[in-house]
């Protein structure tokens, strides 16, 4: 509860964010930090010579990261509303330029990095927040025009589809779900008929269909879900060593930091996987906390929407607590074996500097507009 106090002497007015929710975002920090040394003590000893190489950059991202949470925090979320055009463009404007060849890096067969120095910036996460801002400003002045096709649902496709199409370029699938299914809550939220959803569904299945048939390494994605044993070296390996982390967990777990799965089987499980090292070493009692802090973040950030003072803190706050729960639920997905593998982080837990820095300044933001809400 160390935070609480940080939070009450940060802000000495009446207007204090809701503590619960920086409480749950403080207690998902630590275990992130903790698993994260646990999953990857083992790689980082032997790849690095350094059992705390990924630790100690992990901490350096965070720190980072709550830094700008604090930042966000405190500034009026008002002020998103008059740069969100500037915020929106900059955002195309890095996707297009980690397209260019030798100034993109590729990791995992996607060109969706930008080195700076030592480290680099993913484009794709600061269009998540971007393209919510903006859309949290065009929904809260057109909302009454969302049932319109050409006048507000269709303007705000053009702009959903324009970044998902960017992202696949690269190409990244799972982040281009995250955001698109994002806008969508966001777009039904302020009053889209269901008509324009269900064809536009059609669309995005055929759409779907086809981004899957486009890519072998997708089709051999699907293949390995459908039966991950048919290829368990191959394109089933990374599911099948997740499943053999989470199954014996058992209802206890083998242990913090007695994962086995962790040595050189389950590849970087401090990653995408780290809810797997999660069940392994914490159990089905560790998993379901996290679960359970993760529930309690979206019923907060639920209850900061529906109480913001006006449209625009509303949309801004949906967008960001969907973003977040749908990044969950697909991850968490990807590790028990209900769909295919996507490559998409678990926030606040897993490793990562891009990702881990722009959901703290999102929670940050989320954080803001609670300061205003009538919780």
């Amino acid at each position: 509860m160390w935070g609480v106090f940080l939070l009450r002497s940060l802000f000495k007015t009446k207007n204090v964010p809701d503590l619960v929710l920086a409480a749950v975002i403080l207690s998902l920090l630590l275990v992130g930090a903790v698993m994260v040394y646990s999953s990857s003590y083992v790689w980082a000893e032997y790849k690095y010579a350094d059992q705390y190489f990924f630790l100690k950059r992990q901490l350096l991202f965070l720190g980072v990261g709550v830094l700008g949470m604090l930042f966000f925090m405190a500034l009026p979320y008002n002020t998103w509303k008059k740069y969100s055009k500037i915020v929106l463009l900059a955002c195309f404007v890095l996707l297009l330029i980690v397209l260019i060849p030798g100034i993109g890096m590729e990791r995992g067969g996607a060109q969706s990095w930008i080195g700076i120095g030592a480290f680099s910036i993913q484009p794709s996460e600061f269009m998540k927040l971007g393209l919510i801002i903006y859309l949290a400003v065009y929904l809260s002045v057109n909302q009454k025009y969302i049932t319109s096709f050409k006048k507000g649902f269709l303007p705000a496709l053009i702009l959903v589809f324009a970044a998902f199409g960017l992202i696949m370029l690269q190409p990244d699938l799972g982040t281009g779900v995250v955001l698109t299914a994002t806008c969508m809550v966001m777009i039904y939220t302020a009053g889209a008929r269901l008509g324009h959803f269900f064809g536009l569904g059609l669309i995005g299945a055929v759409g779907f269909l086809f981004l899957i048939v486009s890519a072998p390494y997708r089709i051999s994605r699907i293949t390995a879900f459908i039966n991950p044993w048919e290829d368990p070296l191959g394109d089933g390996f990374q599911i099948i060593q997740s499943l053999y982390a989470v199954g014996p967990g058992g209802l206890m777990g083998l242990g913090l930091g007695e994962s086995i799965q962790k040595y050189f089987y389950l590849p970087e499980p401090q990653n995408d996987f780290i809810f797997s090292i999660i069940g392994e070493e914490l159990g089905f009692i560790g998993g379901t906390f996290v679960i359970g802090l993760f529930a309690l973040l979206f019923w907060r950030g639920i209850k900061v929407a529906l109480e913001a003072p006006d449209a625009y803190g509303k949309f801004l706050a949906l967008g960001i607590v969907s973003m977040l729960t749908i990044q969950v639920m697909i991850n968490i997905s990807v590790v028990i074996g209900l769909i295919p593998v996507t490559g998409i982080t678990l926030p606040f837990l897993s490793y990562g500097g891009s990702s881990l820095t722009l959901t703290l300044c999102s929670a940050g933001i989320l954080l803001n507009i609670s300061r205003f809400s009538r919780l």
